[in-house]
């Protein structure tokens, strides 16, 4: 039996709760803990545990827990996770994987070093209609695909910067770009790899009580030629989220949906009504998944744990995803295309050179301790309609 302890007792904290629930004869919580221990000590009620609440993560360093989840604001991730690691625990810790591309390579060789399994939340990656879309993108059917469109929609308002950790530079490490759009730009890297250019805008629209951006738009290029486009923003309403493959036979998008075309004699298209069957068909064929977002990727944990198989997305996968982000940020403040990969002593590398380079549009003002415990929407299930599981 596995020993798990959740470090963050906020809103995102009960979607791992709940997951680590669902293998009750393979793990247990033993321990909570928050700068805020009623809130821990209300989660703790809420889900009927059996652990421990505290106030100081480092209490837990050496009680011997097997895996910890941190579920912290971006700033905390690199130092409570490379205390875990070095403890010994395993760790699995939320999006963003750290606010730097420093403390990420920090946090990979605390894991090496130290033999432990350090995993990056990506629960899009664990959503059907993406493990799908994947499958089909790898059948080749589709063709090259030409062009990516990427589209992270999201609404927040005015309030939600208010939280005292939200809203700078130098706590949340950004915005939408940031703390949104990074679910989706870890899929696109695993599905189409990583880009070789990058040229982006961004600004702030809506929310003058927030230092970083709230709306940005990027173009990718790929080595082969191929473009894409990301656009990560809290202002649209409806939170619409999709991806689109435009592919040389086809096009395929989640939500799934596919349509392919053929030249007639003037160039002009008529549908491939026999390609589109023949790939819904394919796509119809392809398994669901025992479990879906944060439940299956602690599932895969705590597999890769028991089996000693690899995590599906790993500390390399959660600093790839921040180096893309991190493009866009840098080609966004300089106003220049910027070439992949980010190495380091580039000013965008650090904590501190994101801060003193990247634009700040507002001076934040109000600062709010607390938010009440309430649901939040965590994205796109791809189907018809918001997923509020977390």
């Amino acid at each position: 039996m596995l020993k798990a302890a959740i470090i963050g007792a906020g809103a995102i904290s009960s979607a791992h709760i709940e997951g680590y629930l669902q293998f009750k004869e393979r793990c247990q919580i033993v321990a909570l803990c928050d700068l805020y221990p009623d809130k821990a000590e209300a989660k703790r009620e809420q889900y009927g545990l059996d652990a421990k609440v505290v106030k100081d993560y480092k209490e837990l360093l050496g009680d011997g827990i097997d895996l910890v989840s941190v579920c912290m604001p971006p700033f905390e991730h690199a130092p409570v996770t490379i205390d875990f690691l070095n403890a010994g625990s395993h760790v699995l810790v939320e999006k963003p994987m750290a606010a730097s591309l420093a403390e990420c390579d920090a946090m990979i060789e605390a894991a090496n070093r130290n033999g432990r399994i350090l995993s990056v939340i990506a629960q899009n990656r664990f959503r059907n209609p993406i493990m799908k879309l994947k499958s089909v993108l790898d059948s080749g059917l589709a063709g090259n695909i030409l062009h990516a469109q990427v589209d992270s929609f999201w609404w927040r308002g005015h309030s939600y910067y208010d939280l005292w950790w939200r809203g700078t530079w130098e706590k949340e490490g950004g915005g939408p770009t940031l703390n949104h759009a990074v679910h989706h730009m870890d899929a696109l890297l695993w599905m189409l790899g990583c880009p070789s250019e990058v040229q982006a805008f961004m600004s702030n629209v809506s929310h003058d009580n927030a230092e970083v951006e709230d709306l940005s738009v990027a173009m990718l290029r790929y080595p082969n030629g191929s473009l894409g486009q990301i656009t990560s923003s809290v202002v649209h309403h409806g939170e619409e989220q999709q991806f689109i493959f435009q592919g040389q036979n086809a096009r395929i998008s989640a939500p799934w949906k596919v349509t392919a075309s053929v030249s007639k004699p003037n160039g002009f298209p008529e549908s491939n009504v026999e390609l589109e069957e023949q790939m819904q068909r394919f796509y119809d064929s392809l398994p669901d998944l025992p479990y879906e977002g944060h439940t299956a990727q602690i599932d895969n944990v705590l597999s890769a744990i028991e089996n000693g198989t690899p995590v599906l997305i790993d500390g390399e996968s959660g600093r790839g995803t921040l180096e893309l982000i991190m493009s866009i940020y840098k080609s966004a403040s300089i106003g220049k295309s910027v070439q992949l990969p980010l190495r380091q002593g580039d000013p965008f590398y650090t904590r501190e050179g994101v801060k003193q380079n990247a634009p700040h549009f507002y001076q934040k003002g109000a600062s709010v301790e607390n938010f009440a415990d309430v649901k939040i929407t965590t994205g796109s299930s791809f189907g018809n309609s918001l997923s509020e599981e977390q």
